[in-house]
């Protein structure tokens, strides 16, 4: 039986910390949607505003579903519906399919809490 590809994602909207128990690697995806982008649109128009967000949300999901791809098991976890959005963005993609993805809420934490999370949740 191969090991299982276990990969932790605390995440919000700002930030995606990755967390690779099995190569013990740890990994930030940033979202480009940060609060000068947020003002310099909302100085343009409402509307536009939360088009370049929605865009950018997009881009952001995209950047992280990219890196999900290789693993066989997902946690993401996280203070935000950052996580569910995530969630229902790769929903829509037939290449998750054989990907167990769960979601669980978490406050914020610190990058050893994040980690122990994660072991805690995959030794379940």
């Amino acid at each position: 039986m191969k090991t299982q590809k276990n990969l932790g994602i605390w995440m919000d909207h700002s930030t995606a910390n990755l967390i690779d128990l099995n190569s013990n690697k740890h990994s930030q995806i940033l979202s480009e949607f940060t609060f000068d982008t947020k003002e310099e649109a909302l100085s343009r128009s409402e509307n536009g505003m939360h088009h370049k967000r929605q865009q950018m949300h997009e881009a952001y999901y995209k950047n992280i579903a990219d890196a999900i791809l290789k693993f066989d098991n997902v946690l993401l976890f996280g203070p935000t519906n950052a996580k569910t959005e995530l969630h229902n963005y790769l929903n829509t993609d037939l290449h998750f399919k054989d990907i167990k993805i769960e979601v669980k809420s978490a406050d914020k934490m610190t990058d050893n809490q994040q980690e122990a999370f994660v072991k805690k949740h995959f030794e379940q």
